[in-house]
């Protein structure tokens, strides 16, 4: 089973969130004090904790602006408790594999740690020592490439890691989000450019062992 706290409002949940670390959040978005949408807004400011959100409306619109604000879910009321179970449980492992993965990386090149270091409770990773100001898509990419370091990604499978919804990105999104990546890395080492692009295959990350 699960050990879970339950709060009535807003203004509850975020002075829950803020005193103690939690694996998951299920977020209702009727909220009886405001938006669970600005409640999501305000979270993701600070922290990259899995969220699946509930909407007694199940409209697309809905749907569409919580997981562009960073839900990892949707579930449209009325829903089935094994559902819900299904459904955290699948994001849980999920989340454990990437972290455990990132572990294995850096256990096998050590100059990864020399590179970056990974926050995951801050949602922040640095670069030579000094944090990197990313947005969420930036980090998750990053993220993405720093659990297989060397593996080459094709943007589909960035966007699998990066976006809760891919369908509701484009392949040149990646494009994107990696120049703005690449040039936030250059400026803290301009003379490193971990990121390698395989032209008409996709992108890795280097290990810097050989740096």
């Amino acid at each position: 089973g699960f050990q879970t706290t339950w709060r009535a409002s807003a203004a509850e949940a975020e002075t829950a969130l803020t005193a103690q670390a939690y694996n998951l959040v299920v977020l209702d978005l009727g909220l009886p004090d405001g938006s669970g949408l600005e409640v999501l807004k305000r979270l993701r400011r600070v922290s990259e904790v899995p969220v699946i959100i509930l909407s007694a409306r199940d409209a697309e619109l809905d749907r569409v602006l919580g997981l562009e604000l960073g839900a990892d879910d949707f579930i449209g009321k009325p829903f089935s408790p094994r559902e819900l179970a299904a459904r955290v449980k699948a994001i849980l492992k999920r989340a454990n594999r990437s972290s455990a993965a990132i572990e294995a990386a850096t256990a096998d090149h050590p100059n990864l740690n020399r590179w970056f270091e990974l926050d995951e409770s801050r949602a922040s990773i640095s670069f030579r020592g000094r944090s990197l100001a990313l947005t969420r898509y930036e980090y998750l990419l990053l993220k993405t490439l720093l659990a297989q370091p060397e593996r080459v990604f094709s943007r589909a499978q960035l966007m699998d890691g990066a976006w809760p919804d891919p369908a509701a990105s484009f392949e040149r999104s990646v494009d994107t989000h990696i120049k703005t990546l690449r040039a936030k890395l250059r400026e803290i080492d301009p003379s490193v450019d971990p990121i390698r692009t395989h032209r008409g295959l996709g992108y890795s990350l280097r290990t810097g062992d050989a740096a």
